[in-house]
């Protein structure tokens, strides 16, 4: 069983970047597709971002395409998502998951976006 460990978040100024990490403490993540997904205030938990298994292949929620980047190092057995040009609208709590939600959630990482 993967037990997710979310870290990066912070409170960050309008316009600013945060990078967020995932990794899963003696589980490998390498062979599965893993992404991204928020829960912002008064909102359902939503996706995020995307990375195949082999790391060939990524999508987007459509509204963050240009913004964010997902990627992963399968040498440290971690997921990241770089966001860039941060909105107040970006604040929530973000997790990481199986893209299937195979797993049970981690505790995700607070990302404030506020000036």
């Amino acid at each position: 069983q993967a037990q997710f460990v979310e870290s990066g978040g912070d409170l960050v100024q309008p316009g600013g970047s945060l990078r967020l990490s995932c990794t899963a403490p003696g589980f490998s993540l390498n062979r599965y597709d893993i992404a991204w997904y928020r829960q912002t205030p008064g909102k359902e938990r939503e996706y995020v971002a995307y990375i195949s298994s082999t790391g060939g292949s990524s999508n987007y929620a459509d509204s963050l395409w240009g913004r964010f980047l997902i990627d992963r190092d399968y040498a440290t057995n971690t997921v990241a998502l770089q966001m860039n040009r941060l909105k107040s609208e970006d604040t929530g709590v973000y997790y990481c998951n199986t893209k299937t939600q195979d797993f049970a959630w981690g505790r995700g990482t607070q990302v404030t976006v506020a000036s």
